[in-house]
């Protein structure tokens, strides 16, 4: 059946064009509405020549529209994707005002900034000093509320478990988080050559915080394979890119503590131990250090403006054919992998999916607050959600070394920038390790309120 889906965003031209792809792919949804919002009109030009090129080669059947206006592609959507990040005026994109803001923290002695300390090591997902994407999100959200009440919201931008709560707490909104970490369990078995088919699995906890609790290879403990790959293959192991982690020897250390696997993103969400330098991230993490650091995350946000322009470029020329010239990110067939459309399908066409997303955990993880946000195994069909039984069980060390200070975290950064507390960012600070002058921190804020971009945050802030 045809829907509208709005993209909200749209400009992050790469990931919009892929998860179209998987619409035009999906025979259930042809003659769907797609609708490009974005701000920025080169960007929205681009995704939209690119998006309609794309579906075109590989056959589909979709319809688009594209506008600068939120309130006019929200209008009658059905399905709202949101992959916004704010972006300071004047600048190229959104992670410039983050790079700023890590620089002041790091002159204070913060390594990698304040935002990224234990149990939240992965240096873009920001929390504290986010305010004006934080916004930014909760206004969307509040647009949808006014202009499509009943649509859902796919909340695809990160800070995935701040954000989601927000809008819970804040709004009447049916959304729902989602990641596309879980695709380290795939990961984990390629590496342990064992054959998916045949492997019985399932993840927990909260986004950029979840780990294998059930895991069954042919009816037998597949822990006890990993147990073998640890003690004779493991210290040959070499990251193909900053972003393989998943066996590293910062994850066995931590599988070693907690007795399960972390699984994606939180495969670097670990502590301190394991990332207070360069060199230990590259002792832990490989020859790369993984993402997170002074060398990798720079050229990778540079690497995401060139291809960008190059992506812009590509567009003006109709020449191009994307499955032919990027048949990896792009395929004639195959499906990227992402679970939003697969949600969509479910709901609307009764597609029944198994996926792994963020929604309020009323009882599915054991010991949490039924009001927090969790990252499950859910049945998605035309009658709603289901959280799967959560079997078994987390343990209560993880639950409590790890997913309950995570929870706090999420609360301190939610409470401040609802309320406005200045005090909350500053306690932040008293609790972090690193802080060696305590008269330095409300200095360091000082800072960060009065940089150009700030200007709104530092009015909510102002004591």
């Amino acid at each position: 059946m045809p829907v509208k889906i709005s993209f909200i965003g749209a400009g992050s031209v790469r990931y919009t064009v892929k998860l179209v792809g998987d619409l035009a792919k999906t025979k259930e949804l042809n003659g769907s509405l797609i609708s490009f919002m974005d701000i920025d009109e080169e960007r929205l030009n681009a995704v939209d020549n690119l998006a309609k090129r794309y579906t075109e080669e590989i056959g589909g059947n979709l319809k688009f529209e594209k506008t600068t206006n939120r309130e006019k592609s929200l209008k009658d959507a059905d399905f709202v994707i949101n992959t916004a990040l704010y972006r300071a005026p004047g600048h190229e994109d959104g992670y410039v005002s983050y790079e700023i803001m890590r620089d002041v923290a790091e002159k204070y002695g913060y390594y990698r900034g304040i935002d990224s300390q234990e149990f939240n090591m992965v240096s873009d997902y920001y929390t504290f000093t986010n305010y004006n994407h934080l916004k930014l999100s909760l206004d969307i959200a509040k647009s949808i509320e006014k202009i499509c009440p009943n649509a859902w919201l796919i909340q695809t931008a990160n800070p995935v478990f701040e954000i989601t709560q927000l809008i819970k707490r804040l709004t009447n909104v049916k959304v729902v988080g989602f990641c596309h970490g879980v695709g380290g369990v795939h990961e984990v078995l390629k590496t342990l050559r064992l054959e998916e088919n045949e492997t019985d699995w399932q993840v927990a906890g909260v986004n950029h915080g979840i780990w294998l609790n059930r895991f069954l290879y042919k009816g037998e403990d597949g822990y006890q394979i990993l147990d073998k790959w640890i003690e004779e293959e493991s210290n040959n192991w070499e990251p193909k890119d900053p972003w393989d982690t998943h066996l590293a020897p910062a994850v066995i250390d931590m599988y070693k503590f907690y007795g399960l696997l972390p699984i994606g993103d939180t495969t670097r969400n670990s502590t301190w131990k394991h990332h207070h330098s360069l060199q230990a991230k590259k002792k832990w993490y490989g020859k790369f250090g993984a993402i997170d650091n002074e060398v990798e995350r720079p050229k990778f946000y540079e690497e995401l403006r060139q291809t960008k322009r190059m992506i812009i470029q590509v567009s003006k020329d109709p020449n191009i054919k994307i499955t032919e010239n990027w048949p990896e990110e792009f395929p004639k067939e195959k499906m990227s992998g992402e679970q939003q459309v697969p949600f969509i399908n479910a709901l609307t066409n009764d597609v029944e999916a198994r996926l792994f997303l963020n929604v309020l955990n009323d009882g599915t993880i054991k010991n949490i607050p039924n009001d927090v946000v969790v990252e499950v195994p859910v049945k998605v069909n035309k009658n709603g959600i289901f959280p799967e039984k959560i079997q078994p069980d987390l343990p209560e060390k993880i639950k409590n070394y790890y997913i309950i200070p995570r929870i706090t975290r999420m609360e301190m950064a939610l409470e401040a920038f609802i309320t406005g507390n200045r005090n909350i960012l500053e306690e932040v600070l008293v609790r972090d390790p690193r802080t060696k002058n305590y008269d330095d921190i409300p200095k360091l804020w000082d800072e960060i309120f009065d940089l150009p971009f700030n200007k709104e945050m530092k009015e909510h802030y102002r004591s």
